[in-house]
This record gives C-alpha cells, sequence and structure tokens, in this order.
C-alpha cells in the first residue's frame, strides 16, 4: 500500500473541497502535483520527504478527488492565481503560516504563482520541469509549438477537446507512458480522468493560462520577483533544455536560483525518484 503512515482527508477550503493527504513530522512542505495526475505522483519521494517534513499533498482543484468549480468567461477560476489561494487556505488550515513548495508541471506553475502572490508564506520554492507560463508563450517557435502542441489543444474553445478526449481519456493520456508509473498511482489517475467533469476542468486549467497566466506573468514581468530561494530541475530528455537556458529564464524572476538538468523525462519524481528526492531534500533541509 503506497502512502503507509499518511492519513487522508478531504477538507473544506472557502470555495471548493480538496483531496490532501498529509504525513510526516517537521518544517512544512507542499507538494503540488501536475497534469494528469493526482497527489498520488509523489509516492515515491513523499514517504522519504515525511521522515524529516510535514508533507501535504492535495488534488489541485479539478485534478484528482478535488471539487470541478464552475468556469467563467476569462477561465479565472481555474488559473494559477486562484489555486494558489486555495494553497494558503489549506496550509492555514493545517495551521502553517509558512511553508516550502514544490511544484512539477502544472502545480509548479501554481507554486510560482504562489511564491509571487504570497511571499510572506513561502519560505522556498521547487519548480519541476517548467519555465514561467509567460515565458514560454513569449518564446514560441516551432519546435515549442511541435512539442507542447497539448497546450494549444486543450485550450480550444469548449467542447471539442472534451469531447475528443472523453471518447478515450485513457488512450489519449496514458498511451505511452503507462510503464513509468506505480500501478496502484496509474488506477487513481485513470479513475479520476475518466470523469468527464475533471476533463473539463484540466481543459480549463490550459485554458487558463493562455487567457489569464500569460496575462498576468506579463504584467508581473520585470515588476515582481520571487524573493525566496529557487531550485529549478528538469528533464534532460525533454524540450526544455533543447529550447532554453532554463535557469538565465528563472534568474530573470527570483535572484537566489540554483538547479539542473536530471536524466529522465518529463516525470521527475516518478522516473528518477532517487535523484529528485536527493536534490529536493538537500535543497530543503535547512528551511
Amino acid at each position: 500500500m503506497l502512502f503507509e503512515n499518511f492519513r487522508l482527508a478531504h477538507m473544506q477550503l472557502n470555495e471548493i473541497q480538496v483531496r490532501v493527504r498529509i504525513g510526516g513530522n517537521g518544517p512544512p512542505l507542499l507538494l503540488l502535483h501536475g497534469h494528469p495526475q493526482t497527489h498520488m505522483m509523489w509516492n515515491r519521494i513523499a514517504p522519504k520527504l515525511a521522515q524529516n517534513f510535514t508533507v501535504v499533498m492535495p488534488d489541485l482543484r479539478g485534478y484528482g478527488d478535488s471539487s470541478k468549480p464552475k468556469t467563467a468567461p476569462d477561465h479565472s477560476p481555474y488559473s494559477k492565481r486562484t489555486m494558489a489561494k486555495d494553497q494558503i487556505e489549506l496550509m492555514e488550515q493545517l495551521g502553517f503560516h509558512q511553508f516550502a513548495v514544490v511544484g512539477h508541471d502544472r502545480g509548479a506553475r501554481c507554486a510560482y504563482r504562489l511564491a509571487l502572490d504570497f511571499p510572506e508564506a513561502v519560505t522556498k520554492l521547487a519548480v519541476l520541469d517548467i519555465i514561467p507560463t509567460g515565458e514560454a508563450f513569449r518564446r514560441i517557435s516551432v519546435d515549442f509549438a511541435l512539442d507542447t502542441w497539448h497546450w494549444f489543444f486543450l485550450a480550444q474553445p469548449y467542447d471539442l477537446p472534451e469531447r475528443m478526449i472523453g471518447e478515450n481519456p485513457d488512450h489519449f493520456y496514458f498511451r505511452s507512458s503507462r510503464d513509468l508509473f506505480h500501478p496502484e498511482a496509474l488506477e487513481d489517475y485513470v479513475r479520476c480522468i475518466q470523469n468527464p467533469k475533471t476533463i473539463h476542468a484540466m481543459c480549463e486549467d490550459y485554458r487558463a493560462g493562455v487567457f489569464f497566466d500569460r496575462l498576468i506573468d506579463d504584467a508581473d514581468r520585470g515588476m515582481k520577483k520571487i524573493s525566496c530561494p529557487v531550485l529549478a530541475l528538469w528533464s534532460t530528455q525533454g524540450e526544455l533544455p533543447r529550447l532554453y537556458d532554463v535557469l538565465a529564464v528563472w534568474r530573470d524572476w527570483a535572484d537566489d536560483v540554483q538547479g539542473r538538468g536530471i536524466d529522465c523525462g518529463h516525470f521527475l519524481a516518478e522516473e528518477a525518484p532517487e535523484e529528485t528526492y536527493e536534490e529536493i531534500f538537500r535543497f530543503f533541509q535547512s528551511v
């Protein structure tokens, strides 16, 4: 059984309910999953982190077994700013007014927005396999569009992507990656994406990326910086190191940045758990 000695809860926030798994002792460490997964993606590193930290792993709004609230014309209910507010409410309910954050993929986009909008709350930040949303759109190239075509597909108007994905969501999301995941985690991912409301919410996440998150990044570029130390880790087998100087991009957004590539694919915490854990633990042990 995964996550032995962790407790699973459903917590009511102001607007939504979130599924969250909590375990360990020590300084609080918030782990935010990516698309199209759930908090179960942390199964290979969270038990080790729990030896030194109080680990908090929610399903983001729209994902997993967390609420799928109604959207709005500007897609703001699924913006990373709104998701960041969810995390503040969650951690405050747990008694944590300051905490460290690790995010992967879409969770990392929520995590850096959390650090920008609530600098008093975030002590350290780790981002896995991303650059800021606004930077990615600002630097669009043919290679970027081909590698991340799903960004543009999922952001198409309702309900084109929903209908197409809904025909066979398991095949759309996991046709070439099933062997990467623990069977229990994969079962959770597949179960959740069978829900049409989850598919719609994930599309809204990407629509918010284009029509909301990109714009607030553009407004903050050069005006706001992340004040806490930042660790950036990325896949050396993915598109990031081919398209960008990852550390240079992040140093435009934060003064204290370190990091490196890890020899694996996009799912760092599941494909290279030992190396990913070591980098995260080394960075956060002085929190």
